[in-house]
């Protein structure tokens, strides 16, 4: 059994879902594996991850708007406005969405299905750089 580890950094530019699914897979082609399991973590408290679907671009502009009417900036209910409308909300989008994500390699693959792709979803409108840590075990 081996165990590898990498932190890919994103640059998010303000409130959007990044597709990190080329990274993920070059790192873990990389690593030589047949099979294992991948567990991608995200550091944050106002940023996520998702599995979605990667084929058609309306996919990530609808969850945007789902979410958008969901938990609205500025919304009266929210007291922790410290950094401005976005800082709540952000934090509850995250506590809605996932922090890690489990994914298994199979015959040297990460196993997403055909139109799945790995998203940082960031919920905040400032550009962040945020950190994603991988780990990748298996034999």
């Amino acid at each position: 059994m081996q165990q590898f580890t990498q932190t890919i950094q994103v640059e998010a530019q303000g409130r959007r879902l990044y597709d990190i699914t080329p990274q993920v897979i070059s790192w873990a082609n990389e690593q030589g594996l047949n099979t294992g399991l991948l567990t991608l973590y995200i550091q944050h408290t106002s940023a996520s991850l998702l599995i979605n679907e990667n084929y058609d671009g309306d996919v990530l502009v609808d969850m945007e708007a789902f979410f958008n009417r969901l938990v609205p900036d500025g919304d009266a209910l929210f007291i922790h406005t410290v950094e401005g409308p976005d800082d709540m909300p952000a934090h509850v989008r995250t506590a809605l969405t996932q922090t890690s994500l489990s994914i298994p390699l199979i015959d040297g693959s990460i196993s997403l299905g055909q139109w799945q792709g790995l998203f940082l979803f960031e919920h905040r409108h400032m550009p962040a750089t945020r950190r994603i840590i991988m780990h990748l075990i298996g034999e």
